[in-house]
């Protein structure tokens, strides 16, 4: 176990040095000057030329880079010219609200995605097989950001159940702050289930049709013992992968269903950020995301051989 966590980890470092250069480039990348962006019609050289050192702008790029890392290696990703707050606050403050989110959303998709593969791989080619594909296609056509207007109109508006806009922690308004996160969180539901699903499906009928599950069944073992304790935990493995990516996905900032519910979490900010030309926070934001992407997917790499016997553990 610790030579294939070993391995998984090494070969995840390539990839974060790769990642951390090109977000550095991506900043510098961008036509004209940063300073000159963020002053905007003032036209001052001494201001410039002071605002260019305060950015660092004025050192080699090489030597910006190896700054830019060292510290952000010590948690520090500048200060936001629009905010004047630390990038890394704001970051890790608006990342809170995505993650009360996407978590809740992705827990609540596994919980009914994952039963509803079973059951149309066990009922292949029948009614509640079709009813099943049938829904995960519509649902799989649905763009996020139609839903979450569509549920707004109804929930919000013409029932007037629910609120539309805004978000409070549940830290600070309890229980009652749930209801903030009812219509987002059935948004990203509605929109992200069908993948779960039908991977499920896939996977359960190449399951279905392997030997010891043949076997289990003619020791006359009960139907409802052979899914749960030989199909599920060798079906569950490449679901895994599909969640693992639908999670890195929406923990990297599910900016259009935070636009549509204004919720102000990572990736508004960061939209919010590019329309600001506030760099540090585009350049922190797009780093936090990156890695988190990265940690995300070596997470799912660890737990596949838990669920799929045939990846060996050395």
């Amino acid at each position: 176990m610790l030579g294939y966590l070993l391995k998984r980890i090494a070969a995840s470092v390539p990839t974060v040095i790769v990642v951390t250069v090109l977000v550095f480039a991506l900043i510098r990348a961008i036509p004209g000057d940063p300073a000159s962006l963020m002053l905007g019609d003032i036209d001052n050289p001494a201001l410039l030329a002071e605002m260019r050192h305060a950015l660092g702008l004025d050192r080699p790029v090489g030597e910006q880079f190896l700054i830019w890392v060292g510290n952000a290696l010590r948690g520090d990703l500048g200060m936001s010219i629009a905010r004047r707050e630390p990038v890394m606050h704001l970051v890790l403050t608006h990342f809170a609200v995505t993650a009360q989110v996407v978590l809740t959303a992705t827990l609540l998709a596994c919980l009914v995605a994952v039963p509803a593969g079973m059951v149309a791989a066990w009922r292949q080619n029948r009614r509640a097989d079709t009813a099943i594909v049938s829904t995960s296609i519509l649902f799989v056509s649905m763009p996020s950001f139609w839903v979450g207007i569509l549920l707004i109109w109804l929930f919000g508006v013409k029932l007037n159940w629910l609120p539309v806009y805004g978000f409070e922690s549940i830290a600070q308004g309890g229980l009652g702050a749930a209801r903030y996160l009812v219509l987002p969180v059935c948004a990203i539901v509605l929109t992200e289930i069908a993948a779960i699903t039908r991977m499920m499906r896939a996977s359960t009928i190449e399951t279905l049709r392997l030997e010891y599950v043949a076997h289990a069944r003619a020791k006359g073992l009960p139907e409802k013992r052979v899914m749960l304790r030989h199909v599920l935990p060798n079906s569950f493995g490449p679901t895994l992968t599909v969640i693992g990516l639908m999670l890195g996905h929406l923990l990297s900032g599910a900016a259009v269903i935070e636009t549509v519910f204004t919720l102000p979490g990572i990736g508004r900010l960061l939209v919010e950020s590019i329309y600001a030309r506030d760099y540090p926070v585009v350049q922190g934001c797009l780093l936090f995301i990156a890695l988190l992407y990265v940690a995300v997917n070596l997470a799912v790499d660890l737990l596949y051989p838990l669920f799929d016997p045939r990846v060996k553990l050395q």
